[in-house]
């Protein structure tokens, strides 16, 4: 049962770097606006909404685990906007990005092990 538990957290606490990451997509949108025009400030006002369901929902994972553990997983918010970006707006993935994320990964799991 307790197993269980700590698995849920840590999905939870992937999904809540996966909404931290979403926040990109808004302002990468409002980039591609007239600064101050409505779009923009529609875009960063979504922005703002997701940023707010983020703090919310990270002080849930914070209050059921230790910081420093959730804090070592906001390195997954950076290979899920890598993602995003090439998905969504068709940057290109480099080598260099693919050994950076491969790093942010081996150091997660070493610090879980630990």
């Amino acid at each position: 049962m307790v197993v269980r538990n700590i698995r849920v957290d840590y999905f939870a606490l992937i999904g809540v770097n996966l909404v931290y990451a979403c926040t990109s997509i808004f302002t990468k949108m409002a980039s591609r606006q007239e600064m101050l025009s409505l779009p923009y400030l529609l875009w960063i006002a979504g922005a703002v909404g997701v940023m707010a369901v983020y703090a919310l929902l990270w002080q849930q994972v914070i209050s059921r685990m230790p910081l420093s553990t959730a804090y070592m997983f906001k390195g997954t918010s950076l290979i899920f906007v890598l993602l995003i970006s090439a998905l969504l707006f068709g940057e290109t993935i480099t080598v260099n990005n693919m050994i950076g994320s491969a790093i942010i990964v081996f150091g997660i799991v070493l610090y879980a092990k630990a």
